[in-house]
């Protein structure tokens, strides 16, 4: 087929309006591409975190090659699209299988159109990196840096190894003063898991849900409610989006009005959460370069060093394999086998 008769037949494909890449989810138009790709995400139950990473990736695939339908691209378009991500867009090996990732759900899960296998398409090697870990000078220079609520949130973060995401989004009723316990709900991967909490934390932590509870029955009386409680729930407990236990410990300064035109309360951003620390870690002069999730490796790696065992880590921290956890005994101050160098014989 001459070039001239390839474009013409290009142009002739049904092109995806740009109207409905970007428009939200619609009840009434259940047929249109993206909101076929969302209700396959939610009926596979995604974190809603991964359904808007998915959703703007496919939506990314779509716009790269001309607003084509998907339905009319093939494997060595998907190769195409992931080769521009590498050498164009500079991505990491992890955005890259992220890419990757949604374009195999858009064909397997959303249009049930099996993507014939071919070469080059192929998962990317993410490189391997060793963890920064903070000592313990250094965690408590940063948190003399930081202000409450902020500083109590990096204080359960490296207690309890707790990720960012899990820190603000916990709930009243997963704090357990008796048993010295934190439940994270819906983690990483979906799982639920114990984690300790500070004996350090308990003053400040009980002053801090005093005040919230007084801030929550303020909230209730002026019909402001609480968000991430599904609605099933809502059906089979009503009012528990205004339930004291259901509130969020870590809830934000300010309220907005939903959709269905509810005023709302959320938790604290991450952003925030992310930017205070950062900035303590400046202030502090730590050459390091630390982040929130660094209190996660901080908190494996100092459990490792003072002796607990690593199936218990590995528990602490919600890991599905003990490799993921193997890699905090690479960065104990003697090695994974307690190895002490031959320049200290000298």
């Amino acid at each position: 087929m001459h070039g001239d008769d390839t474009g013409r037949d290009l142009a002739m494909l049904p092109l995806v309006p740009q109207s409905l890449l970007d428009a939200p989810s619609d009840p009434t138009k259940p047929l249109r591409l993206m909101e076929i790709v969302r209700r396959a995400l939610r009926e596979r139950r995604y974190s809603p975190k991964t359904q808007r990473a998915y959703v703007d990736w496919i939506r990314r695939f779509i716009v790269f090659h001309g607003r084509r339908h998907p339905k009319d691209l093939g494997p060595e378009h998907v190769r195409e699209f992931l080769s521009s991500l590498a050498t164009e867009a500079g991505v990491a090996a992890s955005t890259q299988n992220q890419a990757l990732a949604a374009v195999l759900f858009l064909y397997d899960g959303a249009l049930r159109q099996k993507l014939p296998r071919i070469e080059g398409i192929v998962p990317a090697r993410r490189p391997h990196r060793v963890p920064v870990i903070l000592s313990q000078a250094e965690v408590r220079a940063i948190l003399k840096h930081m202000d409450h609520p902020i500083r109590l949130c990096a204080q359960l973060m490296y207690g309890g190894g707790l990720r960012v995401s899990e820190c603000v989004s916990l709930r009243v009723k997963d704090v357990d003063f008796d048993r010295r316990e934190i439940i994270v709900r819906d983690g990483k991967g979906g799982k639920d898991r114990r984690t300790p909490l500070p004996d350090s934390c308990l003053v400040t932590l009980r002053r801090h849900m005093d005040v919230r509870r007084g801030e929550s029955e303020q909230d209730a009386r002026i019909g402001v409610r609480t968000t991430g409680i599904p609605d099933s729930l809502l059906r089979k407990y009503p009012g528990a989006d205004i339930d004291w236990r259901w509130q969020y410990v870590f809830a934000a300064a300010r309220m907005f009005v939903d959709a269905t035109r509810s005023k709302r309360r959320h938790h604290l951003h991450e952003t925030a959460l992310q930017r205070a620390f950062k900035t303590a870690v400046d202030a502090a002069g730590i050459p390091k370069r630390a982040s929130c999730h660094t209190l996660r490796h901080s908190f494996a790696t100092h459990l490792l060093e003072s002796g607990s065992d690593i199936r218990t880590v590995q528990e602490l921290l919600g890991h599905t394999n003990v490799q993921t956890t193997m890699i905090y005994t690479h960065v104990l101050n003697r090695g994974a086998l307690g190895v002490r160098s031959p320049a200290d014989n000298l």
